[in-house]
């Protein structure tokens, strides 16, 4: 269809109903099952009054390419016109100008710097809503009929998604959806009140996982006691600064253990292997924003918080918690369960500031949730006494290699590197993804079959200290929002599995934390004491020699000492790691530099075993009434996997105790297999 002269305003359409599209790779909604009105999702559009049979709906274009020359910038997640411009030849519509900004919203935003690229660019998801578009400009009609689905870059919606935050949608089920939820509580001042005695319910652990299985049962009405062996995250960070420039290290408040988990001292990715669009992840993802996160990590390609915008998001979570009268307990160490006749009756629990083996207290419960992280070996060693269901699982070891941040952003990025200006210009701070794989597919050597693979890489961040005891080091990297640090640091890490454990054997389920243990103590003795870190150049390492005593500089504050780090593993660990560093220089010519310095250990990249439990009721296989969950257990790999993976177990325990009798599946999805392994 040719369009009339601009100066026509109005296009007479004809009385007809735009054809049906394909739904062929399209993604409908999914069943209710009783659940319409306590949807975490607010359904809009459909067939509106007035509109035009047919004239409704929502499109995804996906894979929306504006050149980065031309783009606002990393910060704007806005419909710009060069946006326009590529929506306007997704539609095959041929004046961008006429198409109305109002009618569009950017769902993803990424930047995409290959070098297959001709130039680095944004991409872009956008939704249309099509009854919007039609009602500002009408001359679109012809070209939005003729509009068909195509997999992976168009895709039609009969109604838009629109997620809403976990406490909205649990505030909805207790606010009038008490017959189709099946909650048959009574609600008074706001929250559920049972005719019975609420059951009591212990959440051991304040990391994502341990913090929102506590929101789901705080919501849903169960007596919640949340058990953190560390510090919440104000004196955290005051014990995390004596570390850091007093060499104190505090057992029970670190990098690793106290309010938040690990990730906090992180850089809080928001990366997952589970989808990022499934709808229980956009759930967790809103959370974070309702308790403070910054809205951009909604559309950001690669969402992060940094901690800089964790510690208040998590003093927000603790705030609400609070308020649903949670108990929430710091500085308090579970050291048994009190089982009779196959269940966990209750905790024992002692003050974590004082000895072991100082006076402690018996707790009764009517269940206890495991929140514990991948550190909590003491756990892993009490759960052993009570030959609780576990088995080593694979994971992966290696060093943490650093570069300057400005030569990353050269390599990745050539003349476009300017622009970085340390995480204030319009292009993000350069950062890089590594996978690497060996022997695959050998069934006769399949102890040879190994990846190797970058991990939790930090742009602008720093190497840090995450012991949990002075006779083992080990560490890890960690950047704030901005990342404005002058360097780059990746844990660079081989999988290990079974095969490798065989030497501590002796260990049982423990088999693959000794593993562990072991080189975290080769790595201190490497480095002298004191949290001093062995290090090493990466030509150095590559050529198996220590030719150099001075060192390049490191962001690690504690120090580094000249170390044979290709004499600290196994070789066949070591090999792996020499040969991936070899085939990387060859994509990114300058990341084999003189510059680059390798920081040993990192071992602590997932837990070393996994808790058997049951996939329906989150429930210990081995032992009524425990409920393992998150990073600690085995099912999760990050903030991500382990926050939605507390929330669905809050809600298969809220079923068991009677306080929902709902599908949550229905609602969020069926939960996502994560086996605590990722890479990213």
């Amino acid at each position: 269809m040719a369009l009339a002269a601009a100066s026509v305003s109005v296009l007479h359409l004809p009385a007809i109903s735009l054809p049906l599209p394909c739904l062929q790779g399209s993604n409908p909604s999914r069943p209710s099952l009783g659940l319409t009105n306590a949807l975490p999702w607010r359904r809009r559009g459909g067939r509106g009054a007035g509109a035009v049979a047919g004239a409704a709906g929502y499109w995804r274009l996906s894979k929306l390419a504006v050149p980065a020359r031309d783009d606002p910038g990393k910060d704007f997640a806005g419909v710009s016109p060069p946006l326009l411009q590529a929506i306007a030849k997704a539609l095959k519509f041929p004046v961008s100008s006429m198409l109305p900004e109002e009618a569009f919203t950017v769902i993803r935003k990424s930047f995409d710097a290959r070098k297959i690229l001709k130039e680095p660019q944004f991409v872009y998801t956008v939704d249309v809503d099509v009854k919007r578009l039609l009602d500002l400009e009408p001359r679109t009609w012809d070209f939005i009929a003729r509009l068909e689905p195509k997999l992976g870059t168009i895709e039609y919606m009969p109604d838009e998604k629109v997620a809403s935050d976990l406490v909205s949608m649990l505030n909805v089920y207790k606010q009038g959806s008490d017959g189709e939820l099946g909650i048959n509580d009574t609600v008074n001042n706001g929250s559920i009140c049972s005719p019975r005695k609420k059951p009591r319910v212990a959440v051991v652990g304040s990391g994502p996982s341990g913090l929102f299985a506590s929101l789901v049962l705080g919501e849903l009405g169960a007596e919640v006691t949340l058990i953190e062996r560390g510090q919440p995250v104000e004196q955290r960070g005051r014990d995390i600064g004596a570390l850091v420039v007093r060499r104190i290290l505090h057992s029970e408040s670190n990098f690793c253990f106290g309010e938040g988990g690990a990730g906090t001292w992180s850089d809080g990715k928001l990366v997952t292997r589970i989808g990022r669009n499934t709808d229980g992840v956009q759930a967790v993802m809103k959370t974070f924003v309702q308790f403070g996160g910054p809205p951009n990590i909604l559309v950001d390609g690669k969402p992060h918080l940094g901690t800089d915008k964790l510690v208040p998001l998590l003093r927000n979570f603790r705030h609400h918690l609070k308020e649903l009268g949670v108990n929430i307990i710091f500085n308090t160490r579970v050291d048994d369960l009190v089982v009779e006749g196959g269940q966990v009756k209750g905790v024992v629990v002692s003050d974590s500031r004082l000895q072991l083996g100082s006076p402690n207290q018996t707790l009764s419960f009517d269940a206890v949730v495991l929140a514990v992280g991948h550190s909590a070996r003491d756990t892993y060693s009490m759960l052993l006494r009570h030959n609780v269901d576990m088995h080593p699982k694979s994971f992966a070891v290696g060093l943490r290699i650093e570069h300057p941040q400005e030569l990353i952003n050269d390599i990745q990025y050539s003349e476009l590197a300017a622009e970085v200006h340390k995480g204030r210009g319009r292009i993000p701070v350069a950062d890089y993804k590594i996978v690497k794989s060996f022997g695959e597919g050998d069934a006769e050597l399949p102890e040879q079959n190994r990846s190797c693979y970058s991990f939790c890489m930090c742009p602008g961040g720093q190497v840090v200290l995450t012991s949990t005891n002075p006779s083992e080091l080990c560490i890890n990297g960690m950047s704030f929002s901005r990342r404005a640090s002058k360097w780059a640091n990746s844990a660079f890490v081989a999988t290990v599995s079974s095969h490798d454990f065989r030497p501590f054997e002796s260990h049982g389920s423990l088999a693959g934390v000794e593993f562990q243990r072991e080189f975290e103590r080769r790595a201190a003795t490497m480095g002298g004491g004191n949290f001093v870190v062995p290090a090493q150049c990466v030509t150095d390492f590559l050529s198996n020699r220590l030719s150099v005593t001075t060192l390049p500089p490191s962001s690690y504050r504690l120090g580094v000492r000249p170390s044979k780090l290709h004499e600290l593993f196994p070789s066949h660990v070591t090999e792996v790691l020499q040969q991936s560093i070899i085939m990387i220089e060859e994509e990114m010519p300058g990341f084999v530099s003189s510059e680059a310095l390798l920081h040993g250990v990192e071992t602590r990249t997932s837990s070393p075993l996994q808790i058997s439990r049951n996939t329906g009721t989150y429930e210990s296989t081995s032992l009524q009434g425990l409920y393992p969950i998150g990073e600690g257990a085995g099912y999760a790999g990050g903030i991500l996997s382990a926050s939605v993976d507390g929330m669905y177990c809050g809600f298969a325990l809220a079923k068991q105790l009677s306080l929902f009798h709902g599908d949550i599946e229905s609602t969020l999805g069926k939960a996502q297999n994560q086996k605590g392994f990722v890479k990213y």
